[in-house]
């Protein structure tokens, strides 16, 4: 049995793939009207309209239910999953311990696999991250992942992977960390060179200078430069500065526009710039993009200056 903490989109999108290559999926979700909606419909409309979860999966209200089998998937947003484990001792160290989130948690200013260590002493913590959008999983499109875990790996990597979800693995867990949380700054300002009508060149030269400095800062955290030209890297940074199915690309093209954004709906980047900006300033670490968005996102710049102060930049070698 697997178990996954989480009924969003992609913690349903997982348990769909999962259930429908042959596993036994417990999906648990903290509002019991939603659980009791699911168990009836047999669907999540919500996050994931006209996708029907198959019959190996089950929809649980008490978190006990999931936990325990071969692995555990914690399905929630990254500044969520320090509280999601400090209010339920039930996620313990019984079964690996994935994260299923981006990001850098802003109290603390550690990974997802950081965290549920620092939180769940001996546990086998791993993170699931890559270029994925939860609609494309659900729908069964070939998807790639990493799979980052201290350990092997390689058991949990056959447990998680189906015909439609391929999972390659490494054990450069802060790589992978890093690659999964910074391209979701970048992806921000993505969306706003473009929501400003800068055009795709300007979006190019964008990406390729907010890669840089991830791979910049990844160095200086000791990851290793090849983690962060895969598929946690890389591919995830291509998927969300280029479609409008991100959420933190939708974010940065409102901002660009100066429009509002829904504010119910989670933008992960926003936090993660403000705790990378952290972590770099005091490593000495240079990071205009990120920087920038940080300035943007927080209100305390306008968007035609901070496109001014990146173009004024000292010229160098590239």
């Amino acid at each position: 049995m697997i178990g996954i903490i989480g009924a969003g989109a992609f913690g349903t999108a997982l348990a769909v793939a999962l259930g429908t290559g042959g596993r036994q999926v417990r999906l648990w979700a903290r509002d019991a009207a939603q659980v009791q909606a699911m168990q009836e419909s047999r669907r999540n409309d919500g996050v994931l309209p006209g996708v029907l979860l198959p019959e190996n999966v089950s929809i649980h209200a008490e978190i006990a239910d999931v936990c325990g089998g071969q692995a555990l998937l914690l399905a929630v947003p990254m500044q969520s999953l320090g509280a999601l484990l400090d209010q339920w001792p039930q996620i313990d160290a019984r079964q690996p311990l994935v994260a299923c989130c981006k990001g850098v948690d802003l109290s603390s200013l550690r990974g997802p696999v950081a965290l549920i260590e620092e939180r769940r002493a001996g546990a086998t913590a791993a993170i699931l991250t890559g270029p994925s959008f939860a609609a494309d999983i659900a729908k069964g499109l070939p998807t790639a992942l990493t799979l980052a875990t201290t350990g092997d790996g390689a058991a949990l990597q056959d447990l998680l992977s189906t015909q439609t979800l391929r999972l390659y693995r490494t054990n450069d867990v802060r790589g992978a960390e890093l690659g999964g949380a910074l391209k979701n700054v970048i992806a921000i300002a993505a969306g706003t060179v473009i929501g400003a009508g800068l055009g795709d060149s300007a979006r190019a030269a964008l990406m390729t200078r907010g890669y840089a400095e991830m791979v910049r800062l990844a160095e200086a955290l000791g990851a290793r430069a090849e983690t962060l030209a895969g598929l946690s890297g890389f591919g995830d940074l291509v998927l969300t500065c280029t479609s409008s199915q991100s959420r933190n690309f939708r974010f940065g093209h409102a901002l660009g526009r100066g429009e509002a954004f829904d504010a119910t709906i989670t933008v992960e980047g926003v936090a993660t710039a403000r705790a990378v900006m952290r972590l770099a300033e005091g490593m000495g670490v240079d990071m205009p993009v990120t920087a920038m968005v940080d300035a943007l996102a927080s209100g305390r710049i306008a968007l035609n200056d901070a496109i001014g102060q990146l173009m004024r930049r000292p010229l160098k070698q590239e």
